[in-house]
């Protein structure tokens, strides 16, 4: 019997990784649903039915005889009960920071290194948010031009940043514009603290961009820069790869955008770049700038990719700056193929092989 848990249920991701299985529909004989004390007791519908939230405790966890766990609950909560849940035989795959750089923890994006999953001890990480989607689109062109370096620039959904999050950007809007007749959102950007209490950001997100993503470290470097660099790095299994990143919160409700310049050892022609890309398990190449009087997009937009576990790929042009250098700009919902949709690929392709061994 193959019976999975959810630890995080109730969250942002969590709720997504339960719309993602009921999309799915996979070979699953049993799930249990877990939050945190304070989430304990709620009835989520799941599959049509009635499930009640149970707390995450070590008597819960084994209790409950798990063959897979997925982990949306953060990285304190990781570091605490995915060993617990490991030990009891369980495989664990993780949303959080918590096991990413272990040496002994596969980071794996279905696309790019699927075989790194039958490599697990018991927990396998899912990577970054912003890390999914830009290796992704690096990975075939790596296979082809060989990678030198990379500068990431990247401009990132309030959902990233949770519920806290999606309220500071709502109650920025609520907060700063009056809206007219006809819906025409008027005295926008005008600063307004009464009553105004950020639940996350340090500034406001409404009509600001706040390069500031995670803590700062002593580098100069925020946490989530340095995440890109060192999981970008373990994912390709390049580690000295000169890499650098800026990431930026936008205001925007969901799905990141990047934009990726890179450098080739190898030179390229544009168009077999773009038919490499089209070929890439996981690419939507948006790339239409030629045809702007068409009803196709020109290039991948949040909107467009928001609900969709693809990859997008658009503005693919040739850095005339130095030899073979690119510009490619990569759009993805976050919450989907950056989190949820990555860990239940991950499971779809262990319950492949569970087919044959449990």
């Amino acid at each position: 019997m193959i019976k999975v848990g959810i630890i995080g249920a109730t969250g942002v991701v969590g709720r997504k990784v339960l719309q993602v299985l009921e999309e799915k529909k996979l070979p699953i004989d049993e799930y249990e649903l877990f939050a945190s004390k304070k989430s304990a007791g709620k009835i989520m519908k799941f599959f049509g039915k009635d499930y009640e939230v149970k707390e995450l405790t070590k008597e819960e966890i084994k209790k409950a005889k798990l063959t897979f766990a997925i982990f949306s609950a953060g990285t304190d909560v990781a570091k605490e009960f995915a060993p617990i849940v490991a030990e009891t035989g369980a495989i664990v795959i993780d949303n959080s920071n918590a096991f990413r750089m272990d040496h002994d923890v596969p980071l794996v994006v279905p696309e790019v290194n699927p075989e790194e999953i039958y490599k697990n001890r018991g927990i396998i990480a899912n990577p970054n948010c912003s890390t999914i989607q830009a290796v992704v689109a690096l990975k075939p062109l790596d296979d082809k031009y060989k990678l030198k370096r990379i500068v990431y620039t990247t401009f990132q959904a309030v959902s990233g940043a949770g519920r806290d999050g999606i309220d500071d950007l709502e109650n920025g809007i609520k907060q700063y514009c009056e809206e007219k007749d006809n819906n025409l959102v008027t005295n926008c950007g005008k600063e307004k603290t009464d009553n105004f209490k950020l639940k996350k950001f340090e500034y406001p997100i409404f009509n600001n961009c706040l390069p500031h993503i995670d803590i700062f470290m002593d580098n100069g470097y925020t946490r989530e820069e340095t995440k890109m660099i060192n999981e970008t790095r373990k994912i390709l299994k390049k580690d000295n790869l000169p890499i650098t990143a800026t990431c930026v919160r936008v205001p925007v409700f969901n799905s990141h955008s990047e934009s990726i310049n890179v450098e080739f050892e190898n030179d390229f022609e544009i168009d077999d770049v773009k038919e490499t890309l089209k070929k890439a398990n996981g690419i939507i190449v948006v790339d239409n700038i030629a045809n702007s009087d068409s009803k196709d997009l020109m290039y991948p937009i949040s909107t467009f990719a928001t609900g969709s576990d693809n990859v997008y790929v658009g503005r693919i042009r040739r850095d005339y700056s130095v030899k073979s250098g690119l510009n490619i700009w990569v759009v993805a919902d976050n919450i989907r193929k950056g989190a949820a949709s990555n860990a239940v690929q991950i499971l779809e392709l262990l319950l492949k092989k569970a087919g044959s061994t449990y």
